[in-house]
């Protein structure tokens, strides 16, 4: 049986996140924004998650997914949250989120607010169910396609229900979340 830890990122994860966010996007953030967001932004946060083997092998260092949001001043702003194609709809998304939303409350942030592609269903399926909706569009927002971005929010932001009773943290705080969610 395997958990998911879920990590600062460091920058000697570089490489691979930029390989992720190249693998996810069709307008990939650049080396240099991503590395500025992970180590010049005060107000940034990346997450990482990778697979922890519970038979006590250790935790694999491929990362399975990321998440870049900010904390600024009372508002989580989600950024980008890229998954490894094979481990999608498998809850890596789903944890990554649910610790930056943590993370947002125990600063003191009272909503989070993101922007997502009109015709990624399933992001938007995903936001939905941890309690955003739907506040407004930005017309041809993104480019390569160019493509409108529907504004979520959730406000008041609140610890998505998803789980709560079976999150754990190991002696470093770090989340493990079983696969199934």
């Amino acid at each position: 049986m395997v958990d998911l830890h879920i990590l600062p990122a460091t920058p000697e994860m570089l490489p691979e996140l930029v390989s992720l966010e190249e693998t996810c996007f069709s307008a990939p953030w650049t080396r240099k924004m991503l590395e500025a967001e992970l180590t010049g932004n005060p107000f940034a946060h990346f997450l990482v998650a990778l697979r922890q083997d519970r038979s006590g092998r250790g935790v694999e260092s491929a990362v399975l997914g990321y998440h870049c949001f900010w904390i600024v001043f009372d508002e989580l702003r989600l950024m980008n949250l890229a998954v490894r194609g094979a481990m999608r709809r498998q809850g890596v998304g789903r944890a990554l989120v649910m610790e930056a939303c943590r993370l947002g409350v125990e600063q003191a942030a009272t909503r989070a607010i993101l922007e997502v592609r009109a015709s990624n269903d399933a992001a938007r399926s995903l936001y939905k169910q941890m309690g955003f909706i739907h506040v407004g569009t930005r017309p041809q927002y993104y480019t390569q396609p160019m493509e409108d971005a529907l504004l979520m929010e959730m406000n008041p932001l609140v610890l998505p229900d998803c789980r709560q009773s079976e999150r754990a943290h190991d002696s470093g705080g770090n989340l493990l979340l079983p696969d199934s969610l």
